[in-house]
């Protein structure tokens, strides 16, 4: 699949579900109105969908949320996904909170997961309950040393809050350095209504990267994942550091990504609403290649990039859609 502007797309980040047992505040509002079940796709559809992207020359799957674990036999899906590894799929990934590993991650790795991502912003107890309302630290560090004996490559995401958890910084890539994890730091997106004012969040990591580069020593790798972040090597460490920045230094001339929601809905861009209902395809015709025809349609209108803008006057967001109902 070559999109307009001759990128490869070979990157799929599939949403299971739109529900979470978090309410991270840069996330979603605590008074959450979910989706319909109806209104979501089977777990059927969703490999049927799956395999149609695999078929088109996706090589890597990122199963996303809300959380992914907390949706109702999911691993019969990610067994069945994980049969694709080595047939054309060259890796099966997961995105969670950390709050269900201790129950799946062995599943997981029998099923041919070998990384998963674990966003932890802090490693306060009091403040990581604040940040995601309804998490408990203890609970997920448990889940993150489920991951390390299930022989699981754990990355660590942290949004990085003005205000809230930037000073933790250092000692959070002391941590994962100890640990023999690689961090990736996010920036916060102007996506969804929330409770706060989310530019009192927003911290440019091109701040956080100098701050860093006074006491680490960070040198520029190659290393990618497939997805938009920049890598360093910490030579203190021996990992890496990783910096997501859709705002101050946007990632879209290398992107090779395309995110389905659990509704069906797939984006050919996080930052635009251009999308394409891939459902009533999914539920009107059994057809392969109807299906392929829509997906191709799709890519064919991918834009060239994203305008992420947070409207400081009016304290709105670039979209109004959740990043739990896109996936991420």
């Amino acid at each position: 699949m070559i999109d307009p502007f001759g990128r490869n797309i070979t990157y799929l980040r599939m949403s299971v579900t739109d529900r979470c047992d978090f309410r991270c505040v840069y996330c979603m509002a605590e008074d959450m109105h979910f989706l319909p079940k109806q209104d979501l796709l089977s777990l059927e559809e969703l490999e049927r969908a799956a395999i149609a992207f695999i078929r088109l020359g996706v090589r890597k799957l990122r199963l996303t949320g809300g959380e992914p674990l907390v949706r109702r036999g999911l691993m019969a899906l990610v067994n069945r996904l994980g049969q694709r590894i080595g047939n054309g799929l060259d890796e099966l990934t997961l995105t969670t909170n950390g709050s269900q590993l201790v129950r799946f991650a062995d599943e997981l790795a029998a099923a041919g997961v070998r990384r998963v991502n674990v966003s932890i912003d802090t490693l306060d107890e009091t403040k990581f309950t604040k940040i995601t309302r309804w998490g408990r630290l203890p609970q997920v560090l448990k889940g993150v040393e489920a991951a390390e004996s299930a022989g699981l490559h754990v990355k660590i995401n942290m949004v990085a809050l003005k205000g809230v958890n930037e000073s933790e910084i250092d000692a959070m890539l002391t941590w994962c350095g100890a640990r023999g994890h690689d961090l990736c730091l996010i920036e916060t997106m102007p996506l969804g209504e929330i409770d706060g004012d989310r530019t009192d969040q927003y911290l440019p990591l091109s701040e956080v990267r100098a701050r860093l580069e006074r006491n680490w020593t960070l040198a520029p790798t190659n290393y990618a994942t497939g997805g938009p972040a920049r890598y360093y090597e910490v030579a203190e460490t021996g990992t890496r550091v990783g910096f997501i920045t859709p705002l101050t230094h946007n990632f879209c001339e290398g992107c090779n990504r395309v995110r389905l929601t659990c509704t069906g809905t797939l984006f050919m861009c996080l930052g635009q609403e251009d999308a394409a209902d891939l459902r009533t395809v999914l539920r009107s015709s059994q057809s392969d290649e109807a299906l392929e025809k829509a997906i191709r349609a799709a890519i064919a209108r991918k834009p060239k990039g994203h305008d992420f803008v947070i409207d400081r006057t009016h304290n709105r967001p670039a979209l109004g859609r959740h990043m739990s109902v896109t996936g991420g």
